[in-house]
């Protein structure tokens, strides 16, 4: 027998001097005594020491796949004599004590959520929540396409996307991923050079992929737009020339939008005029990948002529007028009774046509420039006289 004050303990003889014995439950001091056919031996002192039941404070990650293989670090106190450590019922796949406060555990398969416990020789702690979770599933991204700079906010749809951790674009980290729902995330999109990407969500159930499901778009660059310039009521169309037009949303004239356009392809747009005020504004170009650089248009006030000098002359022509009035700068046609004649801007208040021959009487002269035509005013031709 080998003893614990008066307790029996179970026990191994290895050798003529030596033993190996399992303390039975006991408090204080005993003596521990050996009983052979020859009698009983001198006692040794044994203390037994209180030891606290262990206590978990935390276990991270708190969730993984269903197939088990996550090795989850468990905190809390009175954790060094560890001799079991399991998910529900479930026994842990392997645990390693790393010190009194510490163990890592290596999750088992199952569902669900489940509580984490650990056993020493003083008992079984407290259980902590850990959740098995399905692995994810993508199904769609809203919007599928934004900026070369990123920025934009975007939604994943899907399955098992709680707790994700990460969203990625081409291997990009997002800038920030939030979890709505089980079935619903949004990213904030990095940015990345032109083109598609593959979008990876991973979660704690495992990782899904959606191949080439958001394209990265430059941004539309301008380089001309023609006419320059038109009338004030705008209804004129235009023709913009630059890159990456193709998918415009938007065409805008200073902050107006233009009042129609067409994508004629990837360098050219077509867009009708909307009215303005005089003077210039830029116009631009918007698409997913952002707002291109304005280019400059100028609204211009029809032309007025205020005076004619001479205001008649003879019917053979060949002679000159000078007209006054506003808005003659852009001048592109002056006719005289309808026919175009030849023509100098002097200034934006000044010009000089020629005079073409024409049968008497009075003929309407008016100036057409990109701001529209002016009010006519009156020029007679004059027969010579007859004897």
């Amino acid at each position: 027998a080998v003893r614990f004050g008066s307790v029996s303990a179970v026990f191994t003889v290895n050798s003529s001097s030596q033993i190996t014995a399992t303390a039975p439950p006991g408090t204080g001091t005993v003596q521990v005594t050996v009983v052979t056919p020859g009698g009983t031996s001198n006692g040794v002192a044994f203390t037994y020491v209180s030891v606290p039941a262990p206590v978990l404070t935390s276990a991270v990650p708190n969730s993984g796949p269903t197939a088990g293989g996550t090795t989850v670090t468990l905190t809390g106190t009175a954790l060094a004599t560890t001799t079991d450590v399991r998910f529900g019922s479930t026994p842990a796949t392997s645990f390693t004590v790393v010190s009194d406060t510490h163990v890592t555990a290596v999750a088992p398969a199952g569902t669900g959520t489940v509580q984490i416990t650990v056993t020493t020789p003083s008992g079984i702690s407290n259980g902590l929540p850990y959740t098995y979770s399905g692995a994810p599933t993508l199904t769609g991204i809203s919007p599928n396409s934004g900026p070369t700079a990123g920025g934009n906010t975007v939604t994943l749809t899907g399955t098992n996307l709680t707790g994700a951790s990460s969203v990625t674009f081409g291997g990009t980290p997002a800038a920030s991923v939030t979890v709505i729902s089980p079935t619903q995330i949004t990213a904030v999109v990095p940015a990345a050079t032109a083109g598609p990407v593959d979008v990876t969500v991973i979660t704690p159930g495992g990782t899904s992929t959606l191949p080439k499901a958001y394209f990265y778009v430059s941004a539309p660059v301008l380089t001309a737009v023609l006419p320059l310039s038109g009338p004030l009521g705008g209804g004129n169309t235009v023709t913009l020339t630059g890159t990456h037009l193709v998918e415009a949303t938007a065409v805008r004239f200073g902050s107006t939008p233009a009042t129609s356009f067409t994508v004629v392809s990837d360098s050219q747009i077509t867009a009708v005029v909307p009215a303005g005020a005089a003077g210039q504004v830029g116009v631009t170009v918007t698409t997913v990948g952002g707002t291109s650089n304005p280019v400059s248009y100028t609204y211009l006030a029809a032309p007025t002529i205020t005076t004619l000098a001479p205001t008649q002359g003879p019917t053979s022509g060949g002679t000159t007028v000078t007209l006054t009035g506003t808005n003659f700068a852009q001048t592109t046609t002056v006719l005289f009774g309808g026919v175009p004649t030849g023509f100098t801007v002097v200034s934006d208040t000044h010009l000089v046509a020629d005079v073409l021959a024409g049968p008497a009487g009075p003929v309407n002269v008016t100036v057409t420039t990109p701001g529209g035509t002016s009010a006519p005013k009156v020029y007679t031709r004059v027969a010579s006289p007859g004897i």
